[in-house]
């Protein structure tokens, strides 16, 4: 039985999820259609974060449905002068390997923002201008909007010669697709929003006391900082609960200065995906107060786990995150997150009501076996307007 199961419905539920149509063109893909995967994959690298986490299940769901093969293009961060060299030798090998295969049908190149965009540029304006293939760019990233809006001339330039390359643009919610449109013509952008999968989490919203849930990398970015600052405050005025920040990065030391100092605080370091998916199935309330994303795997992860959300309002995140089921707060404001974070923990009853929404809405709208629908029906509009074309050339 869904842990939502008898919950009251609420009404924006559908606002910027995946659409599921009674008929899809989806069925019109043949199963021998190739198509070629192409981003960080993270193979090499041991994972990528969420567009690496994101093609790995791509390619779960896609590989009953069409023939895929993923050019993984992740280089680990130079840290030192001559790991420069072994990444330019990467780049390189990777280039020639995607040069030397067989042309496919579709080519969905997965992009960021800065050194993403242009790494991946050279692989969209072959497809498209030398394979003449229909190529699809999934744009990721937190600060896509920042790459836009300050581009010099020639950057924005070259960054609407990649975009008329594709055929079509994927954005993640309806505010990148505002973003998206100062370089792209609207009707070429789809909107297909990040997914999870909610079978692999085992909710359990009753929690006693309520648990605080934190997994992300240990940047400034991500909020560890405010995270940190507001458990101390809340745990020091007395407010009843527990919290676990997982993660690693640089700023690890204030996740292992407040568990140090106060009970019912733990730090448990990097944890797997198993133990992440279990950690968010025990949690009632998911705290991530980001100042820049695109639309977060992290946050519909803990949706499926059935927890309240407390988060900023950057990206898409207002798409997926509102009064239903949490609270968002402004990027570095770390009094106002204490305040809504202290009013969800004291509130068990809320919070429990808030992760059944948060749950149901990852059921509805944000689980995979639905988006992958829109990412096949995709294919078959760009695979029908590449045959369009091809006849109208005679």
């Amino acid at each position: 039985m869904s842990v939502v199961d008898g919950a009251e419905a609420d009404a924006g539920d559908g606002d910027g999820g995946a659409a599921k149509a009674a008929t899809s063109p989806a069925a019109t893909v043949p199963s021998s259609t190739a198509v070629l995967v192409v981003g960080p994959a993270g193979y090499r690298t041991e994972g990528t974060g969420g567009i690496g986490r994101y093609i790995a299940e791509q390619r779960r769901y896609l590989e009953d449905r069409v023939s895929l093969n993923v050019v993984d293009t992740a280089v680990r961060t130079p840290e030192r002068p001559v790991e420069y060299l072994r990444t330019a030798v990467t780049v390189l090998l990777v280039w020639l390997g995607f040069l030397a295969r067989r042309r496919p049908d579709v080519v969905h190149v997965h992009t960021s923002h800065s050194f993403s965009f242009y790494l991946s540029a050279p692989y969209v304006l072959v497809a498209r201008l030398l394979w003449r293939r229909p190529v699809i760019l999934h744009v990721h990233g937190s600060s896509f909007d920042a790459f836009i809006e300050d581009a010099s001339v020639p950057a924005a330039r070259f960054q609407r010669a990649v975009f008329d390359a594709c055929t079509a643009v994927v954005a993640l919610s309806e505010q990148w697709r505002e973003v998206l449109s100062a370089r792209v013509p609207p009707e070429r952008i789809a909107v297909i929003p990040n997914a999870v999968d909610p079978d692999q989490y085992d909710p359990d919203p009753v929690a006693d006391p309520p648990h605080l849930v934190f997994v992300s990398n240990h940047i400034r970015r991500k909020g560890i900082v405010e995270v940190t600052r507001a458990i101390g405050e809340l745990r020091d005025a007395g407010v009843w609960f527990r919290a676990t920040i997982a993660g690693s990065g640089p700023l690890s030391d204030h996740a292992e200065a407040v568990a140090d100092a106060h009970d019912g605080v733990e730090y448990v370091g990097f944890v797997s995906e198993e133990r992440k998916r279990d950690l968010l199935s025990e949690g009632s309330v998911y705290v991530l107060p980001t100042s820049a994303e695109g639309l977060p795997i992290a946050v519909l992860e803990a949706m499926a786990g059935a927890n309240a959300i407390v988060s900023t309002d950057v990206g898409g995140i207002p798409s997926i995150v509102d009064e239903a089921n949490g609270a968002l707060v402004a990027p570095g404001d770390g009094r106002t997150l204490t305040d809504a974070l202290g009013t969800l923990l004291a509130d068990p009853e809320t919070t429990e009501r808030m992760g059944r929404v948060s749950r149901r809405r990852i059921e509805e709208s944000y689980a995979w076996p639905d988006v992958v629908e829109e990412l096949l029906s995709l294919y078959a509009r760009a695979l029908d307007g590449a045959a369009a074309t091809a006849d109208a050339d005679g």
